[in-house]
């Protein structure tokens, strides 16, 4: 289903924009961020890509341009808040202050419109592949460049073709058993510390799985990325939680569930 091109939301959560790195959908990232009005904007992690800075220095003036953009949004009364994530992580050490306008904070508390309470992290801090398994890691961190490199060229034929962004990156690690394995088992570990410390809901990124889901009146929810899926998780004044792509046009993402109020229309709700 397509929405209303401009986003009005009461709060938007965007993750793992990696900028300074090639695969960035900095385009799409621009046009979504030129069209959003809300009250607090969530920076969940990985917004740039310090990892990818060290091994060669990649800046495009687009990628520039999405921090004034971030600067604009906060300039103009949207609370921004960043919350650092692996790739990024220098920040951290000024959590608790500002740059500018924008809030860093090392993991956040939201509350909704229904009174539900949300720990906001990156999710590194929970993810026991990323803490204790190196050879792995970097084993997958392999593999995940060559899907970032076919879903790149896939691309490039594909609007050629005259055809619309799709994530083949995406497709092609939805039916690798082993990453549907490691996707449950972060999302598994995440929920368990989250209902730890009794919260109703998680809303984090840094798997580049985007997802929403309500189990057992608990939410998780997963911003995604905009190396591949191009998603933002976004909650509307009647406390509804949706999950948009955001590539050649704004749209509610399929495995949309719509969860709290369960609002089907548009998501220009001034």
């Amino acid at each position: 289903m397509t929405v209303s091109q401009h986003v009005n939301a009461r709060t938007v959560w965007i993750s793992d924009v990696h900028l300074g790195f090639k695969d960035c959908k900095v385009d799409y990232l621009y046009k979504f961020l030129s069209s959003v009005q809300c009250d607090t904007l969530y920076l969940v992690g990985d917004i740039v890509d310090l990892w990818s800075l060290k091994k060669r220095i990649y800046w495009p003036q687009e990628h520039y341009h999405i921090l004034l953009k971030l600067y604009e949004l906060a300039d103009k009364g949207t609370r921004v808040i960043y919350i650092p994530g692996n790739h990024d992580d220098p920040m951290r050490r000024f959590a608790g202050q500002k740059f500018g306008p924008i809030e860093i904070a090392i993991e956040h508390e939201y509350t909704s419109v229904s009174g539900k309470k949300y720990w906001i992290l990156h999710g590194d801090a929970v993810d026991a592949y990323m803490k204790y398994d190196w050879l792995k890691r970097m084993t997958g961190d392999a593999a995940y460049n060559l899907l970032l490199f076919i879903n790149r060229w896939g691309n490039r034929f594909r609007r050629l073709a005259g055809m619309p962004y799709f994530s083949l990156a995406g497709q092609i690690k939805d039916n690798i058993h082993g990453a549907r394995a490691a996707i449950e088992r972060y999302k598994k570990q995440v929920i368990r510390e989250a209902k730890k410390r009794r919260y109703d809901g998680v809303i984090c990124g840094h798997i580049h799985r985007a997802d929403l889901e309500t189990t057992d009146n608990f939410v998780y929810a997963n911003t995604g990325d905009w190396i591949e899926s191009c998603t933002a998780l976004t909650e509307d004044y009647a406390g509804n939680l949706h999950l948009l792509h955001c590539v050649d046009r704004v749209e509610l993402k399929a495995s949309d569930r719509g969860v709290l109020e369960g609002n089907d229309g548009e998501l220009d709700a001034a």
